[in-house]
């Protein structure tokens, strides 16, 4: 008897529809056939079928079965397969009703003795299943929360196969999984670090918040031991907080790759990633035979954290300029492409010279002028150009470290934040793009006009700096939220001025 049941199967971060077509007990098979550009442990899953089915108290086809996987020409990986499949064979058996079958998505791995074990990308499941207008999603309990987030939908948690089948033929009724997401919103935003614990630093703190208040990308020059670490580790705590939008499509990259726990349904904080100077451009930007995301994908609507700028292969860090500019990551494969979001906020920190101590006032630096512009080339013009704001990070003297006076705090900072955030909200509603940071050259002339004084600071900057055309688009823009944490709508000169001193490591690096 024929069966069919309805399964997914992630690509890239998204599920795509599967059929599970099992014809039971055909006869002229010496062994059960798997069909439909399976792996290996999609070809493995039939043993673990045989043994859940067994133990859970049903028979398993004396003859030999076809399993079709469809659609053929997608590549089906990984354990998730399981249950649909011996969902599958009991319905074909005649153990179990068709009517609830037709409309879920069955998803989950099993144990030999019939438990349901979680597996990767539930989210993005239950996210295709609702788009393609099911009722219901089965999945396994520990992946039950993950799916509930989204509305529109019955989740059904299952922790065996006997309780699916149970479910399926009405015999065992199982109340959908629901997640309050507003109250699980409320406790977020609580963090135990504050940029009131770093001594001195205010000019270094001023252009965090405005690096967070626009998104731009921010880099960060001193010595070893003046706090570029631990500014970075307080920054999370002054970004605006995640739209259930946001935390959907960052939830779905942590999910398809299965770095959620059963605690965590949804990301209520952004990511923030900090990768080592030792990572490959595959593990950056994402790649594989099978693509998957890498770490620029994993801190969407979030921070990328590259601390030892210079230490990271070069070849690795030209990687990142096109995702940088666009947002996103293609990946391309003789398969096909794919393309991976990746709107993040880099934070990038360097020593100004290999021993560290070039612009140390208390220590002498060791390193010759060749081996400084060596150290410093190893960042190329390009990628540099494309970072927003690039602050000096000074040592900080004794009496900063050893004074009680505590410093601008990370609610203050948080305010200022939060006003220039909402002045792009209402320049930006059209909704195509949320920062100033994104903003086409189109957008710069209409939103970035300057007076004749600002555009005078503007045109001498160019020509001592020898600012390039993208450049001299990033000062505009950085201008443009200086003058939205004020909260004026126009862009003034010390406004313009401001954003100038941030490009004036342009020359030397």
């Amino acid at each position: 008897m024929l069966s069919r049941v309805h399964s997914s199967t992630i690509v890239g971060i998204d599920a795509v529809l599967c059929e599970v077509e099992v014809d039971v007990a055909r006869g002229g098979l010496q062994r059960d056939l798997i069909v439909g550009l399976p792996d290996a442990s999609v070809k493995e899953s039939i043993e673990r079928v045989k043994s859940a089915i067994t133990n859970c108290g049903y028979s398993y086809p004396d003859k030999a079965n076809v399993i079709n996987l469809a659609p053929a020409e997608v590549k089906k990986e990984g354990a998730c397969f399981d249950l649909p499949i011996s969902i599958a064979i009991l319905a074909g058996q005649g153990n179990l009703k068709n009517e609830k079958i037709k409309d879920a998505v069955i998803v989950g791995e099993l144990a030999l003795d019939g438990r349901v074990r979680p597996i990767k990308g539930v989210l993005a499941t239950a996210i295709m299943a609702k788009k393609n207008g099911f009722k219901t999603v089965i999945v396994p309990a520990d992946n039950a929360k993950e799916a509930a987030v989204v509305s529109g939908i019955d989740v059904i948690p299952v922790m065996s196969l006997s309780q699916a089948a149970g479910f399926l033929n009405d015999q065992l009724p199982i109340e959908p999984m629901w997640v309050d997401i507003e109250s699980f919103f409320e406790q977020a935003n609580i963090y135990d670090t504050d940029f009131s614990d770093v001594k001195g630093q205010e000019s270094v703190k001023r252009a965090l918040a405005i690096a967070a208040a626009g998104n731009h990308n921010i880099l960060m020059i001193g010595p070893p031991g003046s706090g570029k670490t631990m500014l970075t580790k307080r920054l999370p705590g002054i970004l605006p907080h995640l739209t259930l939008d946001e935390s959907l499509e960052t939830t779905k990259i942590h999910s398809a790759l299965g770095l959620l726990d059963n605690n965590t349904p949804l990301l209520r904080q952004r990511p923030v990633r900090m990768p080592h100077h030792s990572a490959s451009a595959p593990s950056l930007i994402g790649g594989g035979s099978i693509p998957r995301p890498g770490e620029l994908s994993l801190a969407h609507n979030g921070v990328l954290f590259l601390d030892e700028f210079p230490e990271f292969s070069r070849n690795v860090l030209e990687t990142i300029r096109q995702p940088l500019e666009d947002g996103t990551v293609t990946i391309s494969r003789a398969s096909g492409t794919l393309m991976f979001p990746a709107n993040i906020m880099l934070v990038a920190a360097m020593n100004p010279c290999p021993c560290g101590y070039a612009t140390d006032a208390k220590r002498k630096c060791k390193c010759s002028p060749n081996q400084v512009e060596r150290y410093l080339a190893r960042v190329s013009g390009p990628l540099i150009d494309r970072i927003d704001i690039h602050i000096e990070v000074p040592a900080v003297p004794f009496d900063k470290l050893s004074s009680n006076q505590e410093g601008t705090s990370s609610a203050d900072m948080r305010k200022q934040v939060v006003e220039a955030k909402k002045q792009q909200s209402i320049r930006f509603q059209d909704g195509k793009i949320s920062s100033n940071a994104e903003m086409s050259s189109k957008m710069v002339r209409t939103h970035c006009k300057l007076c004749s004084d600002g555009q005078e600071f503007l045109k001498q900057a160019v020509y001592e700096l020898g600012l390039s055309a993208r450049a001299h688009d990033k000062v505009l823009k950085v201008s443009r939220t200086i003058a939205d944490i004020e909260g004026t709508e126009d862009i003034k000169p010390e406004h313009v001025a401001e954003a100038i001193q941030y490009r004036r490591l342009d020359r030397k690096l």
